[in-house]
Parts: structure tokens; C-alpha cells; sequence
């Protein structure tokens, strides 16, 4: 008895593995190739208007956009955001940037206003509020959204810049009174090994997502929600990028994606940065798949095929992989099927390890995937367990260069 329930957990978990990683980007691929309807090619519209920075008549109906970037310690990287956001094709009058400081301990407000006040800059309306004890990136929005007027809000981050003709384009998708949250692509100037092909594998996994229904969350870069459809987060919520956009989605509204607007990280992250971001995006995951349970329910159709096929399985892989290898090191004696399975994951996970400890790279693109998907893993799986033990607080103040990066989780 044993030995069969042995063997059954062990099967079930090796093809949830497989299903997770190919299966499932497959049967997107496939799913998606039906013809579209009316509602889903909405989703998935990749046609750019153009404005050419002409203004117009028609100017007058475009939405008014607020730009809302939460900021600790952004010093380095605001007066490029501020001289991008003047620089991007909308209507002046119709753009208000909102940099809420979260007790900034560096001179990141100082330099917004001065930039603020360049000849190229000074059309631009920027409001800066400086809060002064630090309480996380969650209390800045929930404090700040109240503030905020624009039909649009475009939530960014500092160190990301973004394609001169993302409002216009933004304005296009909003005109759909169906689309809640509109999400850009994510592109990386400095990419760690392995880094920039999980993120066009993610990029693949939304777009297609989309089509079925919805895309699931938003990375902090740069996305779209409409004002009123917000919704104050719990205060200890970790992926805000994520539960922020599915809230609204759970409202019954779309998340569209349009790849032809981009936003550009210009803050490289070494191996160690990654690492802890995604030990947080782990925690995070585990956090929003409870609190969102209810897209799970099969009347949500595509949504909730999306959410279990993709979210839901990504908490749970780490417990699926760990299964898979005891259950094919109990059963290896008597089944060489198991024999080799163990054999595979031993080798994968041992080489992946000593590449890491020894500090090495792998060279081939195959290698670099695996490292990067298995060390992934790894944090989701130590992440979850800081969760579920309470050791996750969901704050991202910065208190070292090693853990900078904690306010650019990107939880996709």
C-alpha cells in the first residue's frame, strides 16, 4: 500500500512538473491559435496610434494620466525618470507625476524639483510629497492613491524608463470601458545570465494569457489601472504589483498587455540581488494565491485556468520537484523509469549548486536556463516558508546596497 501511494504522488508530481514548464506554455500556444472574439481581440490589440506630439483637436477626449511613484532612496536614477516622463508624446495639461517619498534619507525630493524646473521639464506637472517615517511601499500607495485625481494611474517605478508613446497607447486601450489594468513589456539593459530570457518566457506566458481572458498581475516597471477601480491593499500584501491589478480583475474587468509599450530597467542586479527579490516574490506568491482564491472558481473560465495553470502551480512546484526526487530515490530500486528520473534531478540539482557556490556561469543558453529556473525554485521555495512561518513582513525599506532592489519586485 505504501509502495502504490509512493509511486502515484511521485507520477502526479513529475508530470505537474513537466506540465507546469512545457506543458502548459504549450497548450497556451495552442488555445490561442483558435479564432479570437471581438472581447479577446481587445486583449491582445498590438495597433499603435500615432501623435506624433501634433496636438489636435481630438486631444480634448484623452483621459488625464497620474503618474504615481512610490521612492526610497531613488537618488541616482530620478532626474533621468523625471527629463523621460517630460519627454513622452501626451498632452501636457493632462499629465500629473506624483513622487511620494517614503521618508527618503538621501536627496532624491531635492533633485525632482530641481529637474523638475529644467527648460525641458518645466511643462511637466510634478507634485512631490515627502512622507516623513518610512512604512513601505504598500502604505505609500494606499496614502497617496487618495490624492490622486487622473481618470488613468500609471504606477512606475523610478529606475525604469518608459517608450515615448506609452500614454497615447495607454489612452487607445482605456477607451475599452472592459480593460481595468493594462500592462507594458519589461526589457532589461543589464541582464544577469539566464535573467532576460525568463523575462521573454513571462512576456510569452502573459501575452497568451490575455488571449483566454485576462494576463495575470503586472510587473512594478510600469502599469495601468483605472483610478476608480482602486482598491486600499492590506497593509502587509507583498506583491502589490500583483494583487493591486488582480483585485480589479476580480471585479470583473480585463488586464490587457500591449508589448509595443516598454518600460526599461536601468538598475542592473547581480546573482545575490536576484536571489533575495525572489526569495520576497516567493512570499508574495504564496500571500496572493490565498487572498485570491476566488479566480480559482471554473466559472472565471480562462482566468481561472490561467491562475491555477501558472500562480497557483508556481507556489506549489517547489513541493512537486522535492516529492518527485524523494519519490524517485524510494522507488529507483525496483523501476528504472524512477531510476533515471532520480538520476536527472540529482545531476541538475548538484551541478546547478556547485555553479553557485563556485561563483560559475554556465556558458550554453540550456545550462543558463536551468540555473536560473532551479535557483528560482529554490527562493520560491524558501520564500514560501518565511511566509507561512510569519518571517515575511512585506516591507521594502532598504537597508543595505545587498537588498536595494526590494522595492522593484517584479512578480510576474
Amino acid at each position: 500500500m505504501a509502495h502504490e501511494i509512493t509511486f502515484w504522488l511521485t507520477t502526479a508530481s513529475i508530470i505537474l512538473v513537466i506540465y507546469h514548464h512545457v506543458g502548459y506554455p504549450l497548450l497556451l500556444k495552442i488555445l490561442v491559435r483558435k479564432p479570437l472574439t471581438s472581447a479577446e481581440k481587445g486583449a491582445t490589440t498590438q495597433t499603435t496610434p500615432v501623435r506624433g506630439y501634433r496636438s489636435s483637436a481630438n486631444d480634448i477626449d484623452l483621459p488625464t494620466i497620474s503618474v504615481l511613484m512610490p521612492a526610497y532612496n531613488e537618488e541616482k536614477w530620478i532626474a533621468d525618470k523625471i527629463r523621460n516622463l517630460a519627454a513622452l508624446d501626451y498632452p501636457s495639461n493632462k499629465v500629473h507625476v506624483v513622487l511620494a517619498c517614503d521618508g527618503c534619507t538621501d536627496k532624491t525630493a531635492d533633485i525632482a524639483r530641481q529637474t523638475a524646473e529644467e527648460a525641458l521639464c518645466k511643462h511637466l506637472n510634478v507634485t512631490v510629497i515627502e512622507y516623513e517615517h518610512n512604512a513601505g511601499k504598500v502604505a505609500v500607495i494606499n496614502n497617496t492613491m487618495p490624492l490622486i485625481q487622473g481618470d488613468i494611474v500609471a504606477l512606475s517605478d523610478i529606475s525604469a524608463l518608459v517608450s515615448i508613446d506609452a500614454f497615447y497607447i495607454a489612452a487607445h486601450h482605456f477607451s475599452d470601458a472592459n480593460v481595468g489594468v493594462l500592462n507594458s513589456r519589461y526589457c532589461l539593459i543589464n541582464a544577469a545570465d539566464g535573467e532576460q530570457k525568463y523575462w521573454d518566457y513571462q512576456s510569452t506566458i502573459q501575452r497568451n494569457e490575455a488571449q483566454l481572458g485576462s494576463s495575470l498581475g503586472a510587473h512594478g516597471a510600469l502599469y495601468f489601472i483605472r483610478r476608480e477601480l482602486f482598491t486600499p491593499l492590506a497593509p502587509d500584501t507583498i506583491n502589490d504589483d500583483f494583487v493591486l491589478p488582480m483585485q480589479i480583475v476580480k471585479k470583473g474587468f480585463r488586464a490587457d498587455i500591449n508589448e509595443t509599450i516598454q518600460a526599461v530597467e536601468l538598475e542592473p542586479t547581480n546573482a545575490h540581488q536576484d536571489f533575495r527579490r525572489r526569495l520576497r516574490i516567493g512570499a508574495g506568491n504564496c500571500q496572493q494565491l490565498m487572498r485570491l482564491l476566488p479566480l480559482l472558481n471554473p466559472l472565471r473560465g480562462g482566468i481561472a485556468f490561467t491562475f491555477a495553470s501558472g500562480k497557483g502551480l508556481r507556489v506549489l512546484m517547489p513541493f512537486f520537484m522535492v516529492t518527485a526526487l524523494l519519490g524517485s530515490a524510494l522507488l529507483a530500486p525496483s523501476n528504472n523509469f524512477f531510476a533515471l528520473a532520480m538520476t536527472g534531478q540529482i545531476t541538475i540539482y548538484l551541478a546547478v549548486g556547485l555553479c553557485r557556490v563556485a561563483g560559475y556561469q554556465p556558458k550554453g543558453s540550456i545550462a543558463k536556463a536551468l540555473q536560473y529556473l532551479v535557483t528560482g525554485h529554490t527562493a520560491n521555495l524558501i520564500g514560501t516558508l518565511r511566509y507561512i512561518t510569519g518571517l515575511e513582513t512585506g516591507r521594502w525599506t532598504r537597508v543595505s546596497e545587498d537588498s536595494k532592489t526590494s522595492n522593484k519586485d517584479k512578480s510576474l
